[in-house]
């Protein structure tokens, strides 16, 4: 994990005028154009930004379909650990100034900062991911995430040999103890006499339990040693460490999150051990945005992309969820036609 210096008040104002944050301590990466006439979409990444094998790459996947769709010129910048809640406006305002439209916050820590530039720019649309903003012209993008993470529960049920699990979350935060709940709860209805270990990486507002593959391996290793042989990490960059340490126990599985990790390059040589990823379609949630602006019918408020709308899913890959697909497909049924609530809390 990084640390960004505070931004001085020079360099913000290089970064609204030349939309090049790399001179203020960001990493960025973009496309530049000439012609007035087209769509310019701005990204503001969390910590990891894209290449995190995870949240942000499924954001990125999202912002390259708009890109190649709409011919859209694009601004990526990326947070850092460490920074100040200024940090985080100074990114949004340089994009909004910079005539980026709309301009797209990934991750709950951007709330403050959205709900602040969204009033000094009520012209521009601003997406919200993991966090619900009252601004007009902002769009709210959130996931059930413990609707998956139950299905993900259901299948570390089935396929764990003793009734011995692991969950690992990046932070002790609410939405990462939705996806600890809806996992706890759909191994225990599937299983009620297994035990789950659940593990996070850092508290309130350290964030680098997101951002440091070293934890996520230690925990799972941890985990792995008082008997657990499936371990569901949603931890963001840090869940590759834990990925890495289950690939090392004989007959143990993993689980990832956000993307399809058995599909992630980096990953690969880990792909048989990864049984399935509860993925949140964020690419989704970024594209309906774009597309809503291009269209001239930007929207606003709260989208929730639930289970029965496809928001969350698990993935197939691998076919390691062969021999437990009905049970699984009973399990979502029962989600879907709310005969199973669940829950968001441990």
């Amino acid at each position: 994990m990084r640390r960004v210096s505070k931004i001085t008040a020079a360099c913000a104002v290089t970064a609204a005028l030349a939309l090049t944050a790399t001179a203020c301590g960001e990493s960025s990466t973009g496309s530049s154009s000439s012609d007035k006439g087209k769509m310019k979409i701005g990204m503001a990444y969390d910590v990891g930004g894209r290449g995190d094998n995870s949240f942000n790459d499924s954001a990125a996947r999202g912002l390259d379909k708009a890109k190649a769709e709409f011919g859209a010129e694009t601004k990526e910048l990326t947070a850092k650990t460490g920074e100040t809640p200024a940090d985080r406006e100074q990114r949004l305002e340089s994009l909004a100034e910079g005539g980026y439209n709309p301009v797209v916050a990934i991750g709950f820590a951007y709330k403050d900062a959205v709900d602040k530039v969204a009033a000094k720019y009520p012209k521009v649309n601003f997406g919200l991911v993991d966090s619900v903003s009252d601004a007009k012209n902002v769009d709210s993008i959130v996931f059930t995430e413990e609707q998956g993470s139950y299905l993900a529960g259901v299948a570390a049920a089935l396929k764990s040999k003793d009734g011995q699990v692991g969950f690992i979350g990046g932070v002790d935060l609410p939405l990462i103890k939705k996806f600890a709940a809806g996992f706890q709860q759909g191994v225990l209805d599937t299983k009620p006499k297994a035990k789950v270990q659940i593990q996070y990486l850092s508290t309130g507002s350290d964030l680098s339990g997101f951002g440091s593959p070293d934890k996520g391996k230690e925990a799972a290793k941890g985990m792995l040693d008082k008997g657990a042989d499936v371990i569901f990490a949603a931890a963001g960059g840090s869940g590759a460490g834990s990925i890495e340490a289950v690939a090392g126990k004989k007959g143990a599985w993993s689980i990832g999150v956000d993307s399809d990790q058995a599909l992630d390059p980096a990953l690969s040589k880990y792909k048989d051990t990864i049984m399935t990823s509860v993925v949140k379609n964020v690419d989704t949630g970024v594209f309906d945005l774009v597309k809503s602006v291009k269209d001239g019918k930007p929207v606003a408020g709260t989208q929730t992309y639930s289970l029965a709308k496809g928001g969350v899913s698990l993935t197939t890959t691998g076919d390691h969820l062969k021999d437990i697909q009905a049970q699984l497909d009973a399990a979502k049924k029962k989600i879907v036609d709310g005969t199973i609530t669940v829950k968001t809390t441990t």
